[in-house]
């Protein structure tokens, strides 16, 4: 039987400065690369692109130094083995705090039917959703992941860059 969902993924943040500023250019220079390792990666589906190869030009808030990523990948275990065990795409992960804001819910999770590409505001309501109820079926983290719909068990993927 053909799997019936696949993950998708958020994260925002807000620069620390304008996104322009050359403080940002490690992140900027990096994203490219950090890109196309994930869409090579096992289990990789979809991600959100702008006018560019990345989202940097797509606006979702007000605020001009909020930034959005999303994707879609096959499963909690495929993102999370890109995540946390791609050494470039860790190397990013450990600088984040140079670039961005400390924000309480800033990563959701959460299953979509096969084909389905999220929308921007279906991920900022799943952010808005975890910052409210914590993690639930609806939107998760991968400290605790829910089960697809189908049921199959997921175990939590520890943040291994924590």
């Amino acid at each position: 039987m053909a799997q019936a969902y696949h993950l998708a993924q958020v994260n925002v943040g807000r620069f620390r400065k304008p996104v322009e500023d050359p403080a940002n250019a490690d992140f900027m220079n990096a994203l490219d690369h950090v890109n196309a390792l994930a869409e090579a990666s096992a289990g990789f589906i979809w991600r959100l692109k702008g006018e560019g190869d990345n989202a940097m030009d797509l606006k979702p808030y007000d605020d001009p130094n909020m930034a959005i990523n999303m994707s879609v990948w096959e499963s909690v275990e495929a993102l999370g083995a890109f995540v946390y065990r791609n050494m470039d795409h860790r190397g990013v992960m450990r600088r984040r705090r140079e670039w961005f804001e400390e924000m309480p819910v800033y990563m959701a999770l959460w299953w979509v039917p096969v084909g389905h590409a999220p929308t921007v505001a279906e991920a900022k309501a799943k952010l808005a959703l975890l910052e409210l109820r914590g993690p639930t079926a609806e939107a998760f983290t991968f400290r605790q992941p829910f089960a697809a719909p189908s049921g199959a068990d997921v175990a939590p993927v520890l943040d291994a860059c924590a």
